[in-house]
């Protein structure tokens, strides 16, 4: 927790006025309870509760200094104000990405790139009124910007499961030269459009209705996978209105699976095959998700409403960004599987971070000893 500016945590605070009128059970209070249970993967408030109390002695030097218990902080979910954690997410998003600005994604690239896609999680329509999905089942939709450097989220926006994922398009402050990886459900051309007069560059899949014509052909390597490297215009009754610029159409083919497929760009100045790499790298958003909804607790919910289910979400996406801060900083050789799983069983432990993961990697690398006899020997 000594990662974790806490200035910055009080001006979230303040901005939202959360922690007027409080006697006791802070913001603060509420935000250690809700890491605590991320970190140990907690399943209910009971668990909290119980956990919590059974080490009663140790929660003042951690930071607690109200009173846990199961009614308060279901209380705390259910009327502090959401923002405050999604905007400390964003500081410790911000604060994370630059340690992991160089980091390696798969290809050899200068610029930004981002990976835009979303996933939903299942909720119970009958407990969860405003997140309906289909006609009997509820979800809740999180719409994630992933950095693929360090795989840090840029932005997340979360709705009910109805939502149209091209929306999110619109909320998305583009930066100029940077590359945006997307599937097919984000092709609306009139807003790939206003994302090109930004200076932004996307790569996509094309439709199988997508209407165009050829204009130019260029040579590909036909051995690398690459088929056909074309500059296109769109012909559509209203793409060719609402993108009136040429567009360049890239045809792969999987040299394993023979599955081709059609990727539309922007950028005319990257080779074929990078704008072939580039859209193998989106895969990395689907890991992204997969990875925090197998160790972080944002499947079953501690509670109902809207307010209580955007709460635990904006806690479990800073814990992340948390961990990766401390991980970078402390510069620790382990996973971030390894180092959350560690944490998660000596969270109340009075040693240093550094003193229990050379422990671990010493333990994991370590050899018989030099005396111990041969079987095998003459």
């Amino acid at each position: 927790m000594e990662f974790l500016p806490h200035q910055e945590f009080q001006k979230c605070v303040a901005r939202y006025g959360a922690d007027r009128r409080l006697r006791q059970f802070s913001c603060w209070d509420q935000w250690l309870c809700m890491a605590f249970a991320q970190l140990t993967h907690r399943e209910s408030l009971r668990d909290i509760e119980a956990c919590l109390r059974a080490v009663g002695g140790k929660l003042y030097h951690m930071g607690i200094r109200g009173q846990v218990s199961r009614s308060t902080l279901a209380d705390a979910n259910e009327r502090r104000d959401w923002r405050v954690y999604a905007d400390l997410a964003q500081v410790l998003i911000a604060a994370a990405r630059p340690l992991y600005a160089n980091e390696p994604f798969g290809v050899e690239l200068d610029d930004m790139v981002y990976a835009l896609d979303a996933t939903t999680i299942d909720v119970c329509l009958t407990l969860c009124p405003w997140a309906p999905f289909q006609r009997s089942r509820g979800a809740v939709k999180l719409h994630t910007l992933l950095d693929l450097r360090g795989s840090l989220p840029a932005f997340i926006d979360i709705t009910d499961g109805r939502s149209n994922d091209m929306e999110v398009l619109d909320r998305i402050c583009f930066q100029a030269g940077a590359f945006y990886v997307m599937d097919r459900g984000y092709l609306h051309f009139k807003r790939l459009f206003q994302l090109h007069q930004t200076g932004a560059f996307f790569v996509t899949r094309a439709d199988r209705n997508t209407q165009y014509r050829r204009q130019y052909s260029h040579p590909v390597d036909r051995e690398t996978g690459l088929r056909t490297d074309h500059t296109i215009r769109l012909t559509g009754q209203h793409t060719r209105h609402t993108y009136p610029e040429s567009l360049r159409c890239v045809s792969y083919q999987d040299l394993v699976s023979l599955k081709q497929f059609r990727f539309l760009t922007n950028n005319f100045l990257l080779p074929a095959h990078a704008i072939a790499d580039l859209y193998r790298c989106r895969w990395s958003i689907e890991l992204f998700f997969k990875w925090m909804k197998q160790h972080l607790n944002i499947k079953t919910f501690y509670g109902n409403s809207e307010n209580a289910v955007k709460t635990q979400i904006w806690i479990a996406v800073s814990v992340y960004a948390l961990v990766a801060i401390a991980k970078k900083t402390l510069s620790i050789d382990a996973s971030l599987y390894t180092f959350l799983q560690v944490l998660g069983i000596t969270v109340f432990e009075k040693s240093p971070i550094l003193q229990v993961f050379p422990r671990v990697a010493s333990q994991m690398s370590q050899r018989h000893p030099a005396n111990q006899l041969n079987l095998f020997e003459l």
